[in-house]
């Protein structure tokens, strides 16, 4: 399954990445690294496995793809000490990762200022061909992709609900699921995204346990 946005294709994948094959670049939003240890500093306790599994299915996309480069569009970590809490495993893994493919990373609204001790280039958005990639999707902005809103979509099939992380495709954008474990996911319906998709005017591709679902903006509840 391909989409093109401007002159450019693009291949949504199962785990929520998206590859761009004439860039041999691989695209990932909102991974939230140490989003577990940022609640347990709240009191909030939550398995501290966050960073680890994150970094797992990264490993994953990129054993698969075998990108010459790794784009990181924007809270990459979920706040600003997060990089500085990475456990040493979750560290050495990161770095090794970074032996593989080129990484840029591009700041979010959690992690404005990424440290310069964590491999790769640093970015606030960036300009493949005509698209241009950056964290938060803009209302009057044409051919980016963009991450930020955690898109979900539910469907009814079987007289049962179903819902699910997604792309969102419209003749403007694609907004990118959130990579991440402990992300959570805001339903395509939300007001947020009004002024982004013109009416039913776009579609998502719902990504189910093995297979990816492609479906009009209008089957959406």
């Amino acid at each position: 399954m391909a989409v093109r946005l401007g002159d450019i294709e693009f291949v949504p994948c199962l785990s929520g990445a998206l590859y761009v094959p004439a860039y041999d670049t691989l695209l990932i939003a909102d991974l939230h690294l140490e989003k577990g240890s940022s609640r347990a500093h709240l009191g909030q306790l939550l398995p501290p496995y966050d960073s680890r599994a994150g970094l797992l299915a990264l490993q994953a996309a990129i054993a698969k793809w075998a990108p010459a480069r790794v784009m990181l569009l924007g809270d990459s970590f979920h706040d600003a000490q997060g990089p500085d809490r990475l456990a040493p495993a979750d560290r050495t893994l990161l770095d090794r990762l970074a032996t593989h493919a080129d990484f840029i990373w591009l700041s979010g609204n959690h992690d404005p200022c990424l440290p310069e001790h964590l491999p790769g280039a640093r970015s606030v958005e960036i300009a493949l061909g005509d698209v241009t990639l950056r964290h938060e999707p803009g209302a009057g902005a044409v051919n980016e992709i963009a991450g930020h809103l955690h898109p979900v979509a539910a469907i009814r099939r079987r007289g049962r609900r179903l819902r699910t992380k997604c792309f969102v495709v419209s003749p403007a954008r694609i907004i990118l699921p959130a990579f991440g474990a402990y992300t959570g996911g805001l339903d395509v319906r939300h007001e947020a995204f009004r002024p982004l998709l013109a009416g039913d005017a776009f579609r998502v591709i719902m990504v189910g346990k093995s297979a990816l679902h492609a479906l009009p903006g209008r089957a959406v509840l």
